[in-house]
């Protein structure tokens, strides 16, 4: 299938390592230019590297969610490199373990804002360069928490449900002007970040973390791990032309993971 965005821009938020890094990788396989944004410069560098050796356009800038006074800058250059941004994809790191009860509002009010202010305010400023032209795709990738909590991550659990609120709101408002916005949620995909959740696991269970990702395996349909190249081809399929009439969705890339309807 011929995804039709060949020489589109996307803006890739946390495209250094994990999700971020395999969906920039997917789209730059379409033909997309990709502009990989993220805290890390050597992690940016490697991304760049891999999409450029498998002959995709790439190019890092720096960028802090946790510092939203650098976005006009950013945005700024990558417009004046390759023009304006067609694809955002809002992905942003996951807030430490907590518990619903007793963490302190300090800590609530931080993640808030890197992880939801912060997105917000990002789209906003891509948001009307979109509309005018009549073509763009939001794409934000939260947590299977969403869908079902996940023990011991309160913080994620609650703060990316408020970004499904906002994405199903905002895909009614901007759908007329050929912008669609759309919710992924990923199962247990073999990340660093899913690495470190199952060390966490198992030593407070005082088990090992192969133990406790055979177990986790256990409750998955498909019998394992999704590859991050499945959940970034996804991503790469919404962003497209043929899935123009998606919008306002939640799509799940999780294996059969989550249980409910």
């Amino acid at each position: 299938m011929d995804f039709k965005i060949q020489q589109r821009v996307a803006l890739v938020c946390g495209a250094g390592s994990g999700l971020g890094q395999a969906i920039a990788l997917s789209l730059a396989q379409e033909g997309v230019k990709v502009a990989v944004t993220g805290r890390n410069p050597e992690k940016l560098a490697r991304t760049v590297a891999l999409i450029r050796q498998q002959g995709g356009e790439a190019h890092a800038w720096g960028l802090d969610l946790a510092q939203p006074e650098q976005f006009d800058e950013v945005i700024g250059a990558i417009r004046q490199h390759w023009g304006d941004i067609d694809i955002l994809v809002n992905n942003s790191g996951g807030p430490p373990p907590a518990q619903a009860a007793g963490t302190d509002a300090a800590v609530w009010q931080q993640q808030f804002s890197l992880m939801v202010a912060s997105l917000i305010q990002l789209t906003d400023k891509l948001l009307p360069a979109m509309r005018s032209r009549g073509w763009g795709r939001i794409i934000t990738t939260t947590s299977s928490g969403v869908v079902a909590p996940i023990p011991n991550l309160a913080l994620s659990n609650a703060l990316r449900m408020s970004l499904l609120g906002w994405s199903k709101t905002l895909a009614s408002e901007v759908a007329a002007d050929g912008v669609t916005v759309n919710v992924m949620v990923p199962g247990r995909i073999a990340t660093a970040r899913v690495g470190e959740l199952d060390a966490i696991k198992a030593k407070r269970e005082n088990s090992s973390a192969e133990a406790v990702a055979e177990k986790s395996r256990q409750t998955i349909p498909a019998g394992r791990y999704g590859e991050p190249q499945e959940y970034g081809a996804t991503a790469a399929f919404l962003a497209s032309q043929p899935a123009s009439y998606i919008t306002g969705a939640v799509i799940r890339v999780d294996g059969g993971l989550i249980g409910s309807i």
